[in-house]
């Protein structure tokens, strides 16, 4: 089988994704399919004018059927669908209800192996699916986990060397990783938000399909996730705004302001407690911190200046990433020169006295954040916004893919569209109202 590449369509609005599909389809995807949040939010409307819209493509329909297998499959069929996807978790009796609804209704089922505990109940349930007559296996690592850094080839591997029906791959893929793919044994590669992300869907389509084609990378510097040792140039890449919407739009550490406009930090944090005006442990604190970390200090949100000229100049020797200050800094003009990334509470031109009270590595609390040492922190003009160390790979990818989102929203409202005709919010908001009246 000639590798297949189907574009998901994982929008939760119609006109988006039919727009995204057209350029997809145009750039070289066999498949269109509407995805589980789109058919979620528009129902079997999305797939029905899918079919309309596209006529002699293979429409996909991502049900993800858990039960009722000969209902829902029968209802994908009827809006359209050739194929229909479900879920490998499901029960046997479901299966078999979807597989003989499917050959009633000529339709294909592909089982999605999402939620497998590992990969020996990945391989089993796979050859068992194969047995009960599903047309397809589909290896896929959910977003959740993409976030984390993990990508399906292993598992891909492994399935598609247990099961002769063609194996579907999807999670994460992009132009340089579809290679992997099709070497580890994908027969359909399916991508999301790779393309429909992209600020040109048709463009990014076509990148995927010629790397399909020719078995050579397509390079590029989006849609890609890291792992624990590229967290800082995952991050280098999203603004505070970014981060904070990754973290559900919390994060973010009231009342400090940027010191240096247009400069901007990533690293993770050293703690620093003093007293305001004590500058002994955050001058300390630049001999024992790591390349590449943020000092942040709290000496209690007032004057006097806890650092300045000096302490900037042995920060940028020692390769720290910024500084961020729960009280004053001095001495701005200077750092702005040096384009050191600096963030405060107040500015004064008054120091206080090394008196060496406080503590390194202690816990702070301050700007509506607890901070400790490790958390990440991502400063720009914007504020400053603090990442819990234990989420922090996830929120940086998730950070990412805010990035990606943005990106072809901006390129739709560069063509002519507008913030609130991308977001539909006249249709949202007419739902509320409408619930607003009932409850009265």
């Amino acid at each position: 089988m000639k590798p297949v590449l189907q574009v998901a369509l994982d929008h939760v609005t119609l006109e988006r994704a039919l727009k995204a599909a057209r350029e997809a389809l145009a750039g070289g995807a066999d498949w269109v399919e509407a995805g589980t949040p789109l058919i979620k939010s528009e129902g079997l409307e999305a797939v029905r004018a899918l079919r309309r819209e596209f006529p002699q493509a293979t429409v996909v329909a991502d049900m993800k059927i858990a039960d009722a297998g000969r209902m829902e499959t029968e209802c994908a069929a009827k809006a359209g669908a050739n194929v229909v996807h479900l879920l490998a978790l499901a029960s046997d009796s479901t299966i078999r209800e979807a597989v003989e609804a499917a050959r009633r209704y000529d339709v294909r089922l592909a089982a999605d192996m999402i939620g497998m505990p590992d990969r020996d109940h990945l391989v089993r349930r796979a050859r068992e699916l194969e047995a009960m007559g599903v047309s397809f296996i589909c290896v896929h690592t959910p977003i959740d986990l993409q976030m984390q850094g993990k990508l399906p080839f292993d598992d891909l591997r492994a399935v598609s060397s247990a099961v002769a029906v063609p194996v579907a791959v999807a999670g994460g893929i992009n132009s340089e990783s579809v290679v992997d793919a099709v070497e580890a044994g994908a027969s359909i590669v399916i991508v999301g938000g790779a393309i429909t992300n992209a600020p040109d869907a048709q463009k990014a389509a076509a990148a995927i399909r010629k790397a399909m084609t020719t078995g050579v990378r397509v390079a590029t510097d989006r849609f890609k996730r890291g792992d624990e040792s590229q967290i800082a140039s995952v991050l280098a890449k999203a603004s505070a705004a970014d981060v904070s919407d990754a973290l559900h739009f919390s994060g973010s550490v009231a009342g400090l302001r940027a010191i240096v406009p247009g400069v901007k930090t990533a690293g993770p944090a050293l703690t620093v407690w003093t007293y305001p005006g004590d500058w002994a442990k955050p001058v300390e604190a630049i001999d024992v911190a790591p390349e590449g970390s943020v000092l942040v200090i709290d000496a209690g949100g007032r004057p006097p200046a806890v650092w300045g000229e000096k302490a900037t100049k042995s920060a940028i020797q020692r390769r720290l990433a910024g500084v961020v200050i729960n009280g004053a800094i001095r001495d701005t003009a200077s750092i702005r020169e040096m384009r050191f990334p600096a963030f405060a509470r107040q500015v004064c031109p008054c120091a206080g006295d090394p008196k060496g009270q406080g503590m390194i590595e202690a816990p702070l609390h301050f700007g509506g954040q607890r901070i400790h040492t490790g958390d990440w922190i991502v400063g720009d003009d914007d504020g400053v916004v603090v990442i819990p160390k234990e989420k922090v790979l996830e929120v940086a990818n998730r950070a990412q893919s805010v990035v990606e989102r943005e990106e072809r929203e901006m390129a739709e409202i560069s063509r002519g569209s507008t913030l609130g005709k991308v977001s539909e919010l006249i249709r949202w908001e007419h739902q509320r109202k409408k619930d607003a009246k009932k409850e009265e």
